[in-house]
């Protein structure tokens, strides 16, 4: 019987195999991935410093665990090369395997700045457990008692690397172009909010500028901003952002977008392929828009459907809405952001009650399409959860 193949191991791949085998005991299912199969919560990259927690210790499960969990084969340190979707067959590193459906998980890839200087090479990001495990070793105390870290990019990752780094006594630079902190997800005053909170910390922000080069200087880093400036660093991350992994979709002539596109069921346009994760584009609403959703709530959501219709029930994507907790602790928030065709048109309200600010977004029909909250807590959360799609 030809399996169910499973491209990726991450968090996507194994919400998939686990709603799979709650389905359906017997079915042959493979899974294959480039790296050592480990099963660990991606999210926990950007605040496990200051928890002192080493790489190793984020991973809950290895592979044979988690073959024993889901009931599957798993091909570790195996790099997919082609799919062919006419033959049903996925080329790999070690050998070639026919397919009855097939379900790409295979995330996004950090983004790369075009960065001048002879040290750009050694900017890093962390996308994966093995750059946390080279990042943190860079920042062990033995290396760097208290390390001088710039990171380019105050977006949701930026900005909660900077504080788990601030927290852990390490001198924090946060370089973003855009004139405040979480400016693409935040109300502006949510993200002053932050601002003032990160400062606070320590953390020194330089924004409306963005680096420009990065080079070698007495054994440490040299970064150079666009606005003329220049600091000396110790270690340099990038964290401008993820962008769906395209290369095998594209190779087998896959639709996409700015990710795999998807239908309501998860189905690419070949058949019997489906797409799941970091790496797919969903179709967020009735008029055919669509988005990569780099959260965990749709992604728990996709796999549940995908699962379904695979076992042979038909069953749709219903994505809703869910909050984005933004692992921030000297300024805790929750956001559900607007839609993009929505912002130009819609506006933004603010309500102060004691410590609490809420930002509340109403499209032109004043109608509540997002809303944002800090600090965060779950009963006012689930108050502006539940308004969401109303009108006051």
């Amino acid at each position: 019987m030809k399996p169910l193949i499973i491209i990726g191991a991450g968090m996507a791949a194994y919400s998939l195999a686990r709603e799979v085998r709650k389905l359906n005991k017997t079915a042959a299912l493979l899974i294959i991935t480039a790296d050592d199969g480990g099963f660990y919560s991606k999210p926990m990259l950007s605040n496990a410093f200051a928890q002192k927690k080493l790489a190793a210790q984020l991973v809950s499960h290895s592979a044979v665990a988690m073959a024993e969990q889901v009931g599957a084969h798993i091909m570790t340190k195996t790099r997919v090369k082609h799919i062919d979707t006419i033959a049903k067959v996925v080329d790999t590193s070690s050998g070639a395997f026919d397919y009855e459906q097939l379900v790409i998980a295979v995330g996004a890839q950090a983004i790369r700045l075009n960065i001048a200087g002879d040290a750009a090479e050694r900017v890093l990001s962390v996308n994966h457990i093995d750059d946390y495990a080279t990042f943190r070793e860079k920042l062990l105390p033995e290396v760097q008692a208290s390390a001088r870290v710039v990171i380019l990019g105050a977006g949701l990752i930026g900005c909660e690397f900077a504080d788990d780094l601030a927290a852990h006594g390490h001198q924090v630079m946060l370089v973003d172009p855009n004139s405040l902190p979480l400016a693409a997800l935040a109300a502006p005053p949510l993200s002053q909010g932050l601002h003032a909170a990160l400062s606070a910390r320590g953390i020194d922000l330089r924004l409306g500028t963005t680096a420009s080069s990065v080079d070698h200087a007495d054994g440490a880093l040299k970064v150079t901003l666009a606005n003329g400036d220049s600091v000396v660093a110790d270690v340099v991350l990038s964290a401008v952002g993820l962008r769906p992994d395209l290369t095998l979709a594209q190779a087998a002539n896959l639709a996409s977008g700015r990710g795999i596109l998807v239908d309501s069921h998860g189905r690419t346009s070949a058949p019997d392929v489906y797409a799941l994760g970091d790496c797919a584009e969903y179709r967020i609403d009735g008029e055919g828009r669509t988005s990569p959703l780099p959260y965990i709530a749709p992604i728990l959501t996709a796999a549940r459907a995908i699962a379904k219709t695979l076992n042979g029930e038909d069953t749709e994507i219903d994505l809703k809405h869910s909050p984005v907790i933004v692992k921030t602790p000297s300024y805790p928030l929750a956001l559900v952001p607007p839609p993009a065709h929505a912002v130009a048109t819609g506006r933004w309200e603010t309500e102060v009650d004691g410590g609490t600010t809420i930002c509340r977004f109403f499209d032109a029909q004043g109608v509540m399409l997002g809303f944002g909250v800090a600090p965060q807590e779950a009963k006012i959360r689930q108050a502006l959860m539940a308004a969401l799609g109303t009108k006051p």
